[in-house]
């Protein structure tokens, strides 16, 4: 695929020296090559930018924006029973997804399902896990922004904070023992990073030399719990050092940067030399989820610097119109676009039912034993509860 740059280490000067520095300068620092106000650290820097990859880039994070914001519209409606945005956060999630390749495997947290979405998790698939209807992969066993995608290897995230962390590790070192070349992406937030998982996940990365690409969305909240109080670590990349695993720390509202820098561990992973950790400096800018209320902890005076001027989406259009590459107004049009594809998606999936009721028992076993059997007889003649959603008629029926 084309990559935004060659490979960085080619670079000895100008932003890509970044990648040269020493392990302790390369974990304190921060590496940026757009700025804040869309203008280019180094223009140098980017003249081998493809201009189709930073229009998928741009596109990428708005489809996430205006998917978040439907979405969430709908949790308020009663229509779902909880949704987690991923505002303020795109470029993180986009500028990674596009490194990666269709054989490697992710192994997301809360709020990357929007990588699943860049590589190939439909709307649909997507939405119907939410709604938890009988178009559901996992058939409406799991709690809403919970997808999975076995096709494009999209692993299912866990509501239990850095499980996933070893488990993309362990992945990894399959991968290594079968000779493979593919990676395996691993996500966590900053409050993962305080989690036992997370450290034994390093060790094991450090010592094995697995391919795995550990990525670290900091939004510098773990629900109501800053970064300041859950860690007395200068940074989070830091972490990374101690066992041995190449740490880098990137502004991660700078898509360019992120992608330059997971590029840079993608290849290095493929090449056989090992795990890195990466920090992606960001913030989160909307609530924990669809059932916290970020006023009652934090100034949100903060908030609305980082929803403006520190805004990701904001910032790459700047330097797409800079560069000829966007035209004023196209952001609205595609939003436009996306708003017509979330909106048919969502009136497609709430249209389909709830999984039968003889599915509770599937997957359990290859065959069902007598005693799931008599289980499931016993609910399905049970009284069912009238769903406050439907009028007339009783929830379930139409499973008997």
């Amino acid at each position: 695929m084309a990559h935004a740059t060659s490979a960085p280490s080619a670079t000895p000067t100008g932003p890509y020296a970044y990648f040269d520095g020493d392990d302790d300068a390369k974990a304190r620092g921060l590496f940026q090559l757009v700025r804040e106000d869309g203008t280019a650290v180094d223009d140098a820097a980017l003249a081998a930018l493809d201009r189709e990859l930073a229009r998928r880039l741009f596109e990428g994070m708005v489809r996430i924006r205006v998917t978040d914001a439907r979405m969430m519209a709908l949790q308020r409606q009663g229509r779902i029973g909880f949704y987690g945005e991923a505002v303020g956060q795109e470029a993180a999630i986009v500028g990674s997804a596009a490194v990666t390749q269709k054989e490697d495997w992710i192994v997301p947290a809360l709020r990357e399902a929007g990588v699943g979405l860049y590589r190939g998790l439909t709307l649909d698939s997507y939405i119907a896990q939410i709604f938890g209807n009988a178009a559901d992969p996992t058939k409406g066993r799991q709690m809403p922004c919970h997808p999975c995608d076995r096709e494009n290897h999209y692993v299912v995230m866990s509501s239990c904070v850095s499980t996933q962390i070893p488990h993309a590790v362990g992945i990894a070192m399959a991968m290594k023992i079968k000779g493979d070349r593919k990676v395996c992406f691993g996500y966590m937030g900053d409050g993962g990073t305080s989690e036992g998982d997370f450290h034994v996940a390093l060790n094991f990365a450090g010592v094995s030399k697995a391919p795995v690409v550990l990525i670290c969305q900091n939004n510098q909240w773990a629900i109501s719990t800053p970064g300041s109080v859950q860690s007395a670590a200068a940074t989070i990349a830091l972490k990374g050092v101690g066992y041995g695993v190449e740490a880098l720390r990137v502004d991660g509202n700078d898509v360019l940067a992120v992608h330059a820098a997971v590029t840079y561990a993608a290849d290095k992973a493929r090449r056989g030399d090992g795990p890195t950790f990466l920090e992606l400096l960001t913030y989160r800018v909307s609530a924990h989820s669809s059932s916290d209320d970020p006023s009652r902890y934090r100034d949100e005076a903060v908030t609305e610097v980082w929803k403006g001027q520190r805004d990701p989406i904001r910032r790459l259009e700047a330097y797409l119109i800079k560069r000829g590459w966007l035209e004023a107004g196209e952001r609205e049009a595609l939003a436009t676009k996306l708003e017509v594809d979330v909106r048919d998606a969502i009136a497609r999936q709430e249209a389909i039912g709830a999984p039968e009721l003889s599915t509770l028992i599937d997957d359990v076993f290859e065959e069902p034993t007598w005693l799931l059997r008599e289980q499931l007889a016993a609910v399905t003649d049970a009284p069912r509860a009238r769903n406050p959603h439907q009028h007339g008629t009783f929830s379930g029926t139409s499973h008997k």
